[in-house]
């Protein structure tokens, strides 16, 4: 299951960070499970692997990898811990938005920061009230001077805690044209993080509040120009949320048919392995056929990506098929442990709750299946990944 469109290279990038997963990462997941609280040094510790710099280019001191390569990493971080591929995944959309809208000051600043793992990037959008409603928000920014005012409240942001450049998005006029999007330092007076809430799963990962009071920003900091704001989080949503939440669902259901099969081969029942059962036999070739077909739908839409051909629809449904299939066989999972499922001295009830948190960002199952209705009735209203095919084309080299 290694060989959907990868390459040498791959290879050696999913070797890499399995075994910094099993070395590094795995011992302290009882620690994060009992702290249910952000693992600052485990973050930094991997962002300094330089994996948040996956689809930045090798000029700003990226790995240059695309978005295949990024698919790898965050599949293999979270086939151990969700939490960690989530912390990954966030701050890859955090980079996202420099790459494809910064100019080239920041981009200069920004991105050999980001590829060294100096600055963690998040992105702001979602508001308490408007949720996915985008234009919804009423988070304001308005001109002083040189400056901008930034107030309001965004919520659900990944890496909220740990963040060091906010890329936040605000309202400077009326409609779709009013949205305009920030890059806002973690030190700068009127901002600050809201208190860490506790959360059924992830732990280890933060996805809190951030509040803005009269928190000035220098319009230099502004990305690309006033109104370009809804592109921002509609790109960064589309093109990377949904590929990067498709890979961490991808390594839980990894992890969950190895634990499974792994728990079916040490229980015995009537003399035999629990899997001779042919109840249970059933149900974990249902896990084995919907992972196959979740990481073919989720590699080949990345694949698309990185040639630069468009693949909205393709993105769309890897995030449907991925977050799912991931659910389904964690339930599957579950019955097969039966009560033995329900103590934590086994990983597949923390499976299940992360996976859990994987359903809304970036639309729901039901926003995912509305937009490919509309690819089939022919009136969805142009692609994100045609628009940005030229920055998004990546080829690495072996």
């Amino acid at each position: 299951m290694d060989g959907y469109f990868a390459s040498g290279l791959h290879h050696r990038l999913r070797a890499r960070v399995r075994h910094f997963a099993e070395s590094r990462v795995r011992p302290l997941i009882p620690a994060m499970e009992a702290a249910r609280s952000v693992h600052h040094e485990l973050s930094r510790l991997i962002a300094r692997q330089g994996w948040l710099g996956a689809t930045i280019s090798k000029e700003y001191g990226g790995l240059g990898v695309g978005h295949l390569g990024k698919t790898i990493i965050i599949e293999e971080l979270s086939r151990v811990s969700g939490a960690m591929g989530a912390m990954v995944q966030a701050s890859q959309l955090g980079a996202a938005k420099i790459v494809h809208f910064g100019s080239d000051e920041q981009k200069k600043t920004w991105l050999p920061a980001i590829a060294a793992g100096a600055c963690l990037p998040t992105i702001a959008v979602t508001e308490p009230e408007s949720g996915g409603h985008v234009l919804g928000m009423t988070a304001t920014a308005v001109r002083d001077g040189d400056d901008y005012l930034l107030n309001g409240r965004k919520v659900f942001v990944g890496n909220s805690h740990v963040g060091d450049l906010h890329g936040v998005v605000a309202r400077t006029g009326p409609g779709s044209k009013g949205l305009t999007a920030f890059l806002v330092e973690s030190w700068r007076p009127g901002f600050r993080v809201g208190d860490q809430q506790p959360t059924m799963g992830l732990h280890g990962f933060g996805f809190g509040e951030l509040f803005f009071d009269n928190c000035r920003v220098p319009a230099s900091n502004r990305l690309g120009e006033e109104g370009d704001g809804l592109a921002v989080a509609y790109s960064s949503s589309v093109l990377y949320g949904r590929a990067n939440l498709t890979a961490v669902s991808l390594g839980i259901h990894r992890a969950i048919l190895e634990e499974t099969t792994r728990f079916c081969e040490e229980r015995h029942r009537y003399g035999r392995p629990l899997h001779a059962l042919p109840s249970v036999k059933l149900k974990l070739g249902q896990i084995q056929s919907r992972l196959m077909t979740a990481r073919l739908a989720a590699y080949h839409a990345v694949h698309l990506l990185d040639q630069g051909i468009p693949c909205d629809a393709e993105l769309m449904n890897a995030k449907l098929v991925n977050v799912e299939s991931a659910l389904d066989s964690a339930r599957n999972a579950m019955e097969i442990h039966a009560a033995a499922g329900l103590f934590t001295d086994r990983p597949i009830e923390r499976f299940l709750r992360d996976a859990h948190h994987l359903f809304a960002p970036a639309g729901t199952s039901d926003i995912q299946l509305l937009r490919l209705a509309e690819v089939a009735l022919g009136t969805a209203k142009g692609e994100w990944s045609e628009q940005l095919a030229d920055v998004l084309r990546m080829e690495p080299a072996l």
